[in-house]
């Protein structure tokens, strides 16, 4: 009878081993297609092409992926361009993720196109810069500056620009070049140097229409930038500091100036789309955005400055005007402008300068 009962017991046990077994094999598989179709999904961004969508594909979806496992595909499009097709497809978008200015950012949280940002998803952030938080529903990831920029052979070598005040002067008259697109910095500026704010920035109205004699050119974008300083024909420009230094790495005679006013600020920002099915990875890609390492690898390919306090730039990188490494650049030598008023305003100033400057 012991035998017997020993024999069941058994029996039993080796049942219950099988149905564990076949348990955890149906699990396993189950477990294999649900990682083998999350691969096989993908994580879609909206961003602008050429160098910028090269770049956030070659380091941030490449960290992406390494930790997710997720793909990432690249929608590109002029700014503008990109919040008019977010526009028609709000509450189904076509991107999970979206790379645009930071002034942008706050058009479409505006217009109910960004999910509000869950930061307990985003540990990163918590080592980022104040400046990095530009609203509940949008994070900077590097910035960068408009500033006085300057043909080193051209203008001799004892010419710099310790002020804006400086492009005012007589010795600058027909050679100035500014953006036609953006003429947000020149206006700020004006507005600054009247003693006023960007909101009121009516006060420079006067300053800027005696700006005309030295303008020679308007560029409309950053290739037509590059060109203009390439030839001379604008030796001084308003110019975006990435696009300078990448012609100072191909060999051109160029300077940034950061006057004593500070240099107007440009952020790039990331926002997550409003109805988005990937909201865990669409976090993910915004705190891999912001970790150390990939911030340096970001800020080394575009000659920009980093969020994150804890990026660790190249020494040479850190000497470059316009780099902002510390609170300290923050506080003295940066103009940032707060992104609502920048956006509400920039139609204003737009429609204005194209009909009192550009005519």
């Amino acid at each position: 009878m012991y035998h017997e009962l020993r024999k069941r017991d058994t029996s039993r046990h080796f049942e219950g081993a099988f149905m564990i077994c076949r348990i955890s094999i149906v699990i396993a598989v189950f477990a294999a297609l649900a990682g083998a179709a999350h691969a096989q999904d993908k994580l879609v961004v909206s961003i602008w092409g050429g160098n910028w969508k090269d770049g956030a594909d070659k380091v941030i979806a490449t960290e992406f992926k390494k930790r997710t496992g997720m793909n990432v595909e690249f929608i590109t499009g002029g700014t503008l361009d990109r919040l008019t097709k977010a526009k028609v497809a709000k509450g189904n978008p076509e991107s999970d993720v979206t790379f645009t200015t930071s002034h942008v950012g706050y058009l479409y949280q505006s217009d109910g196109l960004f999910e509000r940002l869950d930061m307990s998803k985003i540990p990163n952030a918590k080592d980022a810069f104040p400046v990095a938080t530009r609203s509940p529903y949008e994070i900077g990831i590097y910035s960068y500056v408009y500033s006085p920029a300057y043909r080193t052979d051209l203008m001799g070598k004892d010419f710099k620009i310790a002020s804006w005040q400086d492009l005012w002067a007589e010795n600058m008259k027909g050679k100035l070049g500014l953006p036609d697109f953006d003429p947000s910095h020149i206006i700020i500026v004006a507005a600054k140097l009247s003693g006023a704010d960007a909101a009121n920035w009516k006060a420079g109205i006067a300053r800027l229409e005696k700006l005309k004699p030295n303008i020679k050119a308007f560029y409309q974008s950053d290739a037509t930038s590059q060109e203009l300083m390439k030839t001379g024909e604008t030796p001084v420009q308003v110019a975006l500091s990435i696009n300078v230094y990448h012609q100072i790495s191909q060999g051109l005679a160029v300077k940034v100036d950061i006057p004593k006013e500070g240099a107007v600020v440009g952020i790039d920002a990331l926002g997550i789309n409003q109805g988005t099915k990937h909201l865990g990875p669409a976090h993910e890609f915004i705190n891999v955005a912001l970790d150390p390492k990939v911030q340096h690898d970001l800020c080394k390919l575009h000659a920009c400055s980093p969020m994150s306090t804890q990026a660790k730039l190249d020494p040479d990188m850190v000497k470059l005007p316009g780099i902002f490494t510390t609170p300290e650049q923050w506080k003295s030598e940066a103009i940032v402008i707060d992104d609502a008023t920048r956006a509400k305003l920039l139609p204003e100033w737009k429609a204005w300068f194209t009909e009192n400057m550009m005519h």
